[in-house]
């Protein structure tokens, strides 16, 4: 008994995969014997990548936005924390 094992695909593999099966120059059975995964997984990255294409066009903000807003609760916390830790050690040493 063989031991198959799971193999994770990089974003560009999936990418060049899904835009080869949009293109339909070769049937989904075909794709997936030639990159070697299964017919199954080819169909779910094409439709991923279907789904995904809007976003492409969109502003680009939102994403960078939302990272921008983490970053920026990160440092207020942060800046909570050691101004705790300053009133703390101020008291201790009796400033």
């Amino acid at each position: 008994m063989t031991k198959t094992t799971r193999r994770n695909h990089g974003s560009a593999f999936k990418a060049k995969v899904a835009l080869e099966a949009i293109r339909e120059e070769a049937t989904v059975t075909a794709i997936a014997a030639k990159y070697n995964v299964h017919p199954t997984l080819v169909n779910q990255w094409k439709r991923a990548l279907l789904d995904g294409a809007s976003g492409v066009f969109e502003t680009g903000t939102t994403k960078a936005e939302k990272q921008s807003e983490t970053t920026t609760n990160e440092l207020y916390k942060q800046i909570g924390q050691m101004k705790v830790e300053i009133d703390f050690l101020s008291r201790k040493l009796g400033r």
